[in-house]
């Protein structure tokens, strides 16, 4: 009997104690927080990621649409390399950059006129598309440039989560961009 009593005393005064609530509720809360924040700064990277590689592929592509007539090599490797500091602070180094002159021809079929690549450093002449292979465009594009000449401008790159806490996965990220020369003419590649 006695025991009993003095449970249930016990029993009443924890009940009423309040010291520990706050501990026990940020203990509760604390991992929430962390998953919230470590969520957020993944997905505040991998925008931001994003948005470089849009920015990348649009100014590649700008620069190349800005040229009068012929482009040299090395003009090319220049703009690819001014491109690729976009990413600061983020690595360039594995950001495919690709630049492919594309004609539309009167009965809105496309064709590969040349095509460039820049990766890691090595620019080369071998990329995903082919010479006289067709070249997918958006409609709205090729309505615009029947008969003409369009520079498409492609960035490509891969985020890889910080911790995998809440992507666990990398993540592919491709943009592109469509120019049509200022100068009105066809740009060749020297």
């Amino acid at each position: 009997m006695m025991a009993r009593r003095s449970f249930t005393s016990w029993l009443r005064r924890m009940c009423r104690a309040d010291r520990g609530v706050a501990a026990v509720e940020f203990a509760l809360v604390l991992p929430i927080m962390i998953f919230t924040y470590l969520g957020t700064l993944e997905a505040s990277t991998l925008i931001t990621m994003d948005r470089k590689v849009q920015s990348v592929a649009g100014a590649i592509g700008d620069l190349v649409a800005r040229v009068d007539g012929t482009i040299t090599s090395s003009q090319l490797q220049d703009f690819f390399r001014a491109a690729s500091g976009i990413m600061t602070p983020y690595d360039s180094g594995s950001v495919l950059q690709v630049v492919t002159a594309v004609r539309v021809n009167s009965d809105r079929s496309t064709e590969v006129v040349w095509t460039r690549q820049y990766q890691n450093g090595v620019y080369s002449s071998s990329t995903p598309h082919t010479v006289g292979a067709d070249f997918a465009l958006p409609e709205a594009m090729i309505d615009i440039s029947r008969g003409s000449t369009v520079i498409a401008a492609e960035a490509s790159d891969t985020y890889t989560p910080l911790k995998g806490v809440v992507f666990d996965a990398p993540i592919k990220l491709y943009r592109a961009s469509y120019f049509m020369p200022r100068f009105g003419n066809p740009i060749a590649i020297n």
